[in-house]
């Protein structure tokens, strides 16, 4: 199994024990796989980039709150599933690391693919910024026999001529990326699940960090969508649907986050993936 993930620093490789730490542990599934969680090119411990950038130290504090429902700055959502002692919220700002360098999604899915390569057949979890590298992955590798993705954040990506119309929000316009269909049909031949976390609308709002998932989460319906109209195997759970609530954008986190462990776990049970 191995994680891509974005705005953490975190590195770790090997076969972990399931635990109620707030990271990938649980995602181990009771100690059946080995795990492999990867940061991406120019971000986090792969941050020795060859390409030139400007970090300015501008405090987003407020806005990584707000943006990844935690609450509503300084206060938490009643139901959060986020533990809220000072230090746990201190460390949560201290995780989040800048790019050192430009964005780019065909270098961390070289990248990912490699390591593929080198591991062999493996599942991919990917998170956020990390479902676009996550897609292509997949295209590159055919060590990937299975997704599971944890609120994609951007770079859907769709069969040229099939995209839809890109999604304007109060936090911006969601756009989306084309790929050859021929590529795009590589990921119907994988089981591929996707899930979404708590307090956002389904109905536009003024609320920024809000908003930027309702988008979301109406353009993977579209993602999913397509995917099974080519004849894939994807599936889309937003997980108060399913009664579970207070998850914020990062459920490996969150407090609940053995139960979500366990969801995947069924999930990769039933598609013989374990």
């Amino acid at each position: 199994m191995l994680c891509c993930t974005a705005s953490t620093s975190r590195v770790a490789v090997g076969k972990l024990p399931l635990t109620a730490e707030k990271d990938f542990r649980p995602f181990s599934c009771a100690g059946i796989f080995s795990v492999y969680i990867g940061d991406q090119p120019r971000r986090g411990r792969a941050g020795n980039s060859t390409v030139a950038a400007t970090i300015e130290p501008t405090p987003n504090d407020q806005l990584f709150f707000d943006q990844f429902r935690l609450g509503k700055w300084p206060n938490y959502f009643d139901n959060v599933q986020f533990d809220r002692k000072p230090e746990t919220l201190d460390q949560f700002f201290r995780a989040i690391t800048p790019n050192t360098g430009s964005y780019d999604a065909g270098v961390i899915s070289d990248a990912m693919a490699a390591l593929f390569d080198k591991i062999g057949p493996a599942i991919l979890i990917s998170h956020s910024q990390g479902g676009e590298p996550g897609w292509l992955t997949a295209i590159k590798s055919r060590n990937v026999k299975g997704i599971v993705t944890l609120e994609p954040g951007s770079g859907f990506i769709f069969p040229e001529g099939e995209l839809p119309p890109a999604m304007p929000s109060t936090a911006g316009t969601l756009s989306l990326q084309p790929v050859p269909l021929a590529d795009f049909e590589k990921l119907t031949r994988i089981p591929i699940i996707i899930y979404y976390g708590d307090n956002f609308p389904i109905e536009p709002t003024k609320e920024r960090g809000q908003d930027n998932w309702r988008v979301r989460l109406a353009m993977a319906k579209l993602w999913v969508e397509t995917i099974d109209k080519h004849g894939g195997n994807a599936q889309l759970v937003h997980l108060p649907d399913i009664g579970i609530r207070g998850n914020t954008h990062f459920l490996m986190w969150d407090l609940n986050n053995v139960q979500i462990a366990d969801l995947i776990s069924k999930f990769l049970a039933e598609k013989k993936l374990d």
